[in-house]
């Protein structure tokens, strides 16, 4: 069966990006518009140094959508946010190969509960961590600017990023792999223009694709850009 997962080009709105006072309103603009997939980061304070969003607004949103919930994990300590996470029943954890001493069992224990499992890497961390992990892994995520840094004004994606994204890719080509490869920080159009037919299977799409005052033309001309890309 054919569902969002298989599909190439697929945009993963920003939970921390919507209006908070109207969470429920804005997931229904996002499902109107044809999105299917929602980025929900869940971050300590420590690790990245904002928390803007609680584990029991994740529990309360999963009640009301059926959109599938790409969770990214940017903690010290992983193990409670993940366990929560499973038992919330997400599609998707996400965590940081830089605090997991043990990635092959984290990985190991989100498989276990039948949920996607992958790997974020910062910008300067090696593609090498993925070494003998990458078969395990459904989704490796690259982060273009350093997590928690978003609000620094003039925080920019990371020259290097192209090279890294193209190597990743290599790597799991070489490999046979059908591992996705997901994006995030400081996501516009043009990333979208550049890798979005083959080579990036997944955008994190935060205020430089689309607005909160005005989502339902932001989120349009996102969609119509990616279905132009895919059509290619």
């Amino acid at each position: 069966m054919r569902t969002i997962w298989n599909e190439k080009c697929i945009i993963s709105p920003s939970l921390i990006c919507l209006d908070m006072c109207n969470l429920e309103q804005q997931i229904r603009i996002l499902e109107k518009s044809g999105i299917r997939m929602l980025h929900v980061d869940i971050l300590d304070g420590h690790f990245s140094p904002s928390m803007p969003l609680g584990l029991e607004t994740v529990r309360q949103l999963r009640k009301l959508t059926d959109l599938q919930f790409d969770c990214h994990v940017m903690t010290s300590e992983q193990d409670y946010f993940v366990d929560e996470l499973l038992d919330i029943g997400v599609e998707q954890i996400i965590f940081h190969a830089e605090t997991q001493s043990h990635i092959d069992g984290m990985l190991n224990r989100i498989h276990a509960k039948g949920v996607k499992a992958g790997v974020a890497l910062k910008p300067a961390t090696p593609l090498t961590e993925l070494e003998y992990v990458l078969e395990k892994c459904d989704t490796v995520m690259l982060m273009l600017i350093n997590p928690g840094y978003a609000f620094v004004k003039g925080e920019q994606q990371v020259v290097y990023a192209d090279r890294k994204i193209r190597e990743l890719r290599k790597m799991i080509g070489d490999k046979s792999l059908e591992t996705k490869i997901e994006v995030d920080g400081r996501i516009s159009p043009d990333n979208m223009k550049a890798y979005g037919n083959g080579i990036v299977d997944i955008f994190v799409a935060g205020s430089t694709c689309f607005k909160k005052d005005n989502m339902e033309n932001s989120l349009r001309e996102l969609m119509e850009l990616r279905n132009q890309i895919i059509s290619r």
